[in-house]
């Protein structure tokens, strides 16, 4: 599946995806992959179990809402698959609300 406006790839698993995260979550929410190229190839997460443990609990601690994080494999490899949904009141990040816009084509 390609990147779009709820969809989302990140190569590596930093607290850039924080960002991702709030403005998925102030937008209409969406997913973000997490170690999978931006041209879609699997890369594999390390620490796997780690990993899903530590980011629902960042992301409530950092953010103040609640994700899912799911555990998917393909060709071999282990890929998380961050789901965010949509927020009635905005969330900040870092005192900041992050928003993602659109751009539209004529």
């Amino acid at each position: 599946m390609s990147e779009h406006q709820q969809r989302e790839r990140k190569a590596a698993c930093r607290d850039v995806y924080l960002k991702w995260i709030c403005g998925f979550a102030n937008a209409e929410g969406g997913v973000l992959e997490i170690d999978r190229s931006d041209a879609g190839e699997p890369m594999g997460v390390a620490d796997v179990v780690r990993r899903l443990e530590e980011i629902p609990n960042k992301v409530r601690d950092v953010l103040g809402i609640m994700v899912d994080v799911n555990l998917r494999e393909e060709a071999g490899k282990a890929l998380l698959e961050i789901v965010v949904p949509a927020y009635p009141s905005p969330v900040s990040y870092k005192g900041e609300f992050r928003f993602l816009i659109v751009a539209c084509r004529g």
